[in-house]
């Protein structure tokens, strides 16, 4: 019987170090905090935390909700991130689906990962996201 992890395929694999995700980082250019809170708090429905004041000095900002926290941080030489990106469970796709779409973004479904359901977006930056969740099936 194959072993199926809690990521939905393959075997899980435990270490001596207990790895965990803390966060992602996200580039954004310079001057541009106001448009992100527009995307990552209004249209996601995360909240804003407070960068820590040796921090803020640099600009961007942080946003945090249940388990996933994004640090967006400024970049000179800004480039948005199209292939590269976060991919980010959630507990109900379709609920989001309708969110984001009722803001104006566009999403991309994509069927070509066995076992989950997911799509993608582009932030207000063009950084891509893709949000999944497992569909219960196994590869």
């Amino acid at each position: 019987m194959t072993e199926i992890s809690s990521q939905g395929y393959g075997p899980d694999h435990g270490s001596e170090f207990g790895y965990g995700l803390h966060h992602v980082q996200i580039a954004i250019p310079p001057g541009s905090e106001d448009d992100c809170r527009a995307f990552y708090v209004g249209a996601l429905g995360m909240l804003e935390i407070q960068k820590p004041p040796v921090l803020a000095a640099r600009g961007g900002l942080w946003v945090r909700a249940d388990g996933l926290e994004i640090h967006l941080g400024v970049e000179e030489d800004f480039r948005p991130a199209r292939k590269a990106h976060p991919g980010i469970r959630v507990a109900d796709l379709d609920a989001l689906e309708r969110r984001l779409t009722a803001h104006g973004i566009a999403v991309t479904w994509d069927d070509n990962f066995p076992g989950h359901r997911r799509f993608y977006v582009a932030d207000n930056l063009g950084n891509r996201l893709e949000f999944l969740q497992r569909d219960g099936t196994t590869p």
